[in-house]
């Protein structure tokens, strides 16, 4: 079992922010796609930069699969006079069709001033942004009405920018998933690795079911005891190490001899976290301070 440090090799996104900023121009509003399991780490501090004062949407992707109570917080946390933060899940469709009526909220003022110009119906021109495997080609195809972008349960998919029509008078314009060059805080980067926005095969499993273990222990207990059936182990007083063997051992992660695979009971308990299965959680934190809503 390797010891719990992550080596973490972000994409370059020298392409992605030459495009987005050459993009800007183009477009009324920007539609950023967040995680709602991780909507602190899932923000990136390079995308607010760069959009400068731009009115700016926030999507908080897979809420079914995080924790409400949470989520509700972080909407009230983020919503302000100048951003609107909603609610959804791409993949089901929920609160998706918030989005469209939000836009024209914002977008008020530009809406009356084409009306003013015999312009009515004049499209709306939206960039959506967002962390790798965040859903953005998802979002587009349930606003298109059909398969507009593509489409994978992996980072990394969309590499180059793509324009969507959509017949909800809104333009929609698809940019890469880009991570930034540098995590300052070390538990961003095990949430991205941890919902997936970071690719899996340059990350150490074993490592990342580790630190998956530990933070649900201390985040969800309840939980966790409940999906691996350990009521009736003092599963509290072992490391994280026994723990995922103890896991491993009970799903029947074994190799000859009885020996525990752990890299096998770690993708297990990541596959079954990712996917909601041991319940809706959100592993992200609200911040202490504005300094995170706030744009530079």
């Amino acid at each position: 079992m390797p010891s719990e440090q992550i080596q973490w090799f972000p994409g370059h996104m020298a392409k992605t922010r030459r495009l987005i900023t050459e993009n800007l121009k183009n477009v009324h509003i920007v539609i950023e796609v967040l995680d709602a399991r991780v909507p602190v780490s899932s923000r990136n501090p390079e995308l607010r930069k760069m959009t400068g004062n731009k009115p700016t949407i926030l999507l908080l992707n897979k809420a079914s699969l995080a924790d409400p109570q949470k989520s509700r917080a972080f909407v009230e946390h983020y919503t302000d006079p100048y951003t609107v933060c909603i609610l959804c899940d791409c993949v089901t469709g929920e609160g998706i069709n918030k989005l469209p009526d939000a836009i024209r909220r914002v977008l008020h003022d530009r809406i009356e001033r084409y009306e003013d110009k015999g312009q009515s119906g004049r499209h709306l021109r939206a960039m959506v942004v967002g962390v790798p495997n965040v859903g953005k080609s998802t979002l587009i195809n349930r606003m298109s009405g059909g398969v507009k972008a593509k489409v994978e349960n992996r980072p990394g998919v969309t590499r180059n920018k793509q324009w969507v029509t959509t017949k909800l008078g809104i333009d929609l314009l698809d940019m890469p998933g880009v991570l930034w060059p540098k995590f300052e805080d070390v538990l961003v980067g095990e949430n991205l690795a941890l919902t997936g926005a970071i690719k899996d095969d340059i990350l150490d499993i074993e490592c990342i079911g580790l630190i998956l273990v530990r933070r649900l222990r201390e985040m969800y207990p309840a939980e966790l005891a409940t999906r691996y059936k350990l009521a009736d182990t003092d599963w509290q007083s072992l490391t994280d190490l026994q723990l995922m063997e103890l896991i491993g051992k009970k799903r029947g992660c074994l190799i000859p001899g009885g020996i525990v695979d752990t890299e096998r009971a770690s993708n297990l308990l990541v596959d079954e976290f990712r996917a909601g299965r041991i319940g809706r959680m959100t592993i992200d934190s609200l911040p202490q301070n504005d300094s995170l809503t706030e744009k530079d």
